[in-house]
């Protein structure tokens, strides 16, 4: 028998129908905080095209707290350069849309080139 997911003593089911008061009480204090100014007008706008079940959401919201209603959604997030998925699962409640999309990407230096070193100004450049 598989383990099932459990999010703060509750499973998937039981969060899907927790009221938003009630949501606030088990998310850390800074999400709480962003919850408790209320949604902007653009972040409105996200809730409603995830509750309209829309494929094709997109959006430059990195600071949107992720809500019960997002479980099981798929949200492409921008990054900067373009829009990273997102699938949102039960541990991603309480925490920005943002910290699932990277926007920078680790750098991978290649070898030095030539006369970037000491040992390297007398080799020829063939």
């Amino acid at each position: 028998m598989a383990k099932e997911l459990m999010w703060r003593g509750k499973t998937e089911e039981q969060v899907k129908k927790i009221d938003m008061k009630e949501f606030m009480e088990l998310v850390p204090s800074r999400s709480r905080r962003t919850l408790k100014k209320g949604f902007s007008d653009e972040q409105k706008k996200l809730l409603l095209k995830i509750a309209a079940d829309d494929k094709n959401m997109r959006t430059h919201l990195r600071d949107m707290v992720i809500v019960p209603v997002m479980l099981g959604k798929i949200i492409r997030v921008y990054n900067g350069k373009d829009y990273f998925p997102v699938m949102v699962t039960l541990e991603m409640l309480g925490h920005f849309l943002g910290e699932f999309s990277h926007t920078r990407k680790t750098v991978a230096h290649s070898a030095a080139g030539i006369g970037a070193t000491r040992s390297s100004k007398n080799v020829s450049a063939r």
